[in-house]
């Protein structure tokens, strides 16, 4: 049986423009309902919001903008997606639209095809289209979220800001964007700007010319001209030098650059992703970042949230980076014991994923038993004899708690009465265990 058409609607007041799309789209195979206000489209899509599964919308229409149209569709139950066509100079309004729920924007004039194709990647995808979609960073919503905003920023070529604190996972990030990117085939140049000297730090990232200073010998490619048209990957950009702020602006807006002690002109083609543990939007006080660099970079935003703020991935992480680990050993290793899955679960792992992955390929080294036990994952906690395998029973419990409340709001939408159902306890009880372990804010108000 072949699945049912996709249906678009279409807000856009251009005749002409419209027809044309209408006449392709329907040339494709799908349903396209078609609205030249954005009165008319709201009051159309309210009705449909459940069997649409895109909606492209104009931002510039003859009585409101497109961004009030997405904004009062916003709150219906089952908001359809929603894919901007802008012109250029809407660009930053476009942006703001992505950060806001908005999965895309094409800008003025487009190619068809790339418009085709932003389409069906933009559309609606059910429940179990998601399960087969599979994700790389993890498991928990919050991971989740930012994977989804990587993808939908992986067909622009606009610079990336991934923020978060070290160790959560920021260069994976970058990784994943350009893997999933129409760059994927060119290359991945990533440069740590905190590793680097900085004294050293422009001519790596720029290159330079013979005789440009002592040493050199011969002409070196720096960092941007390796990277093609492919991703530069500036890790730790908040350590950057000030001076070398202003060249780094220059090669983003004018998108070239000179060698050190060149003179000749070099166009750069890549793509620049950066990732800070800083906060360098910061206002209220005097900043070492420049502000115009920041905006530059920060077009299009992604936290990464500490692995404290996303337990459903440490069991994961665990069973992902013990079978890398169990694979480089000849060690026999089955798994990780249930006394130590809660002591990880029950720990706030400062250091985030790559602590995690660090203390698991130390315990897999040491591990002298089939089962990975606590003490091989915290063996600092073996101060005293007889506690090493042991972390309080309070933490224990409260961890494990907190997952199977997690699990039946999961499970229920947040209804507090179901949930209850699920566990077995009154609404009371569940309630106040809900207060004690932070998780008041996974109610619905439906519940």
């Amino acid at each position: 049986m072949q699945p049912d058409p996709a249906r678009i609607g279409l807000v856009e007041d251009d005749p002409v423009m419209g027809g044309s799309i209408v006449q392709r789209l329907e040339l494709e195979g799908w349903r396209v309902t078609w609205w030249q206000s954005g009165r008319d489209a709201i009051s159309g899509i309210e009705g449909l919001s459940d069997s649409l599964d895109l909606v492209i919308c104009d931002i510039r229409l003859p009585d409101i903008s497109g961004e009030v149209v997405f904004s009062e569709l916003a709150n219906l139950p089952n908001s359809p997606p929603f894919l901007f066509v802008t012109g250029h100079g809407e660009i930053d309004q476009a942006v703001r639209l992505m950060r806001s729920g908005a999965v895309d924007f094409m800008t003025k004039p487009f190619a068809m095809e790339e418009f085709l194709r932003r389409i069906d990647a933009g559309r609606r995808t059910t429940h179990s289209q998601l399960r087969l979609k599979g994700y790389f960073l993890g498991e928990s919503p919050a991971i989740q979220h930012a994977e989804d905003l990587l993808r939908r920023y992986a067909g622009h070529d606009l610079p990336v800001l991934i923020t978060g604190e070290t160790g959560s996972g920021k260069e994976v990030a970058a990784r994943l964007l350009h893997e999933v990117s129409p760059r994927r085939a060119e290359p991945f140049i990533a440069v740590n700007c905190a590793a680097i000297p900085a004294e050293l730090l422009e001519s790596e990232i720029f290159g330079h010319e013979k005789g440009a200073f002592t040493g050199a010998q011969q002409r070196h490619l720096g960092y941007a001209e390796r990277a093609g048209k492919g991703t530069l990957f500036l890790d730790e950009i908040g350590d950057m030098p000030m001076p070398l702020q202003a060249k780094l602006l220059r090669l983003i807006e004018a998108g070239s650059f000179n060698r050190v002690g060149g003179e000749t002109c070099c166009t750069f083609r890549a793509r620049v992703v950066s990732a800070t543990h800083r906060d360098l939007s910061q206002r209220d006080r005097p900043s070492s970042f420049r502000e115009d660099l920041y905006f530059r970079l920060a077009v299009l935003p992604v936290t990464i949230p500490p692995l404290r703020e996303r337990h459903e991935d440490i069991a994961w992480l665990l069973d992902r980076f013990l079978e890398n680990a169990a694979s480089r050993s000849n060690t026999r290793i089955r798994g990780f014991s249930a006394l130590a899955e809660e002591a990880a679960l029950a720990y706030p792992w400062p250091g985030n994923v790559r602590e995690l992955r660090n203390r698991v390929e130390r315990a897999v080294a040491l591990s002298t038993s089939e089962w990975i036990m606590p003490g091989d994952l915290f063996p600092e906690r073996a101060t005293k004899p007889g506690n090493a395998a042991f972390v309080p029973l309070a933490d224990v419990r409260d961890a494990a708690e907190r997952r199977q409340i997690e699990r039946a709001l999961d499970e229920t939408g947040g209804q507090i009465a179901k949930a209850a159902s699920l566990l077995a306890i009154s609404r009371t009880t569940l309630w106040e265990k809900m207060t004690r372990l932070g998780l008041v804010d996974r109610v619905r108000s439906t519940s």
